[in-house]
């Protein structure tokens, strides 16, 4: 178990060692490139922590690190730290480039022949030179009375 405090109650310093040796991990995984549960181990040997392999292995399992590949090796990671793009983000992304395409469609311009939409390419297709160019005035127009704030029924 743990050494006593004197007050008879091993876990309690047990309980907090492991606390404080957790915290230290996390804080030299964030800050050095840590390949192995060895190094980890000397690391922590070396700020005063007696610990084994066992002891280390067990604390990168509740912690749930991971190897990741860092420059020319693998070290360990919090995932916290991992840059993750948010799916809201991209759901995001994509909504807007399905509904722009329909906000085509269904706009009272006469002028677009057609629309095709890809996950990130809008394609407006018209009949003539003539038609783009009305449609582009009609486009302006409507984005300046959004930027002014009159939003009503799509500039109409």
């Amino acid at each position: 178990m743990g050494r006593s405090n004197g007050g008879g109650h091993p876990r309690a310093t047990t309980r907090a060692t492991r606390v404080a040796r957790q915290s230290e991990i996390r804080r030299l995984i964030g800050r050095d490139r840590i390949a192995n549960q060895r190094q980890l181990a000397d690391l922590l040997a070396a700020r005063g922590f007696e610990v084994t392999q066992a002891t280390v292995s067990r604390d990168i399992a509740e912690l749930g690190l991971v190897k990741v590949v860092r420059g020319d090796g693998h070290a360990y990671a919090a995932p916290a730290d991992l840059a993750v793009v948010p799916e809201r983000d991209e759901s995001m992304l994509r909504r807007v480039l399905r509904d722009v395409p329909e906000a085509i469609d269904r706009a009272a311009f006469s002028e677009p022949a057609g629309t095709l939409a890809g996950d990130n390419t809008v394609l407006v297709l018209f009949g003539d030179e003539h038609g783009l160019v009305h449609w582009r005035d009609n486009l302006l127009r409507v984005q300046a009375d959004v930027a002014r704030g009159d939003e009503r029924d799509g500039g109409q």
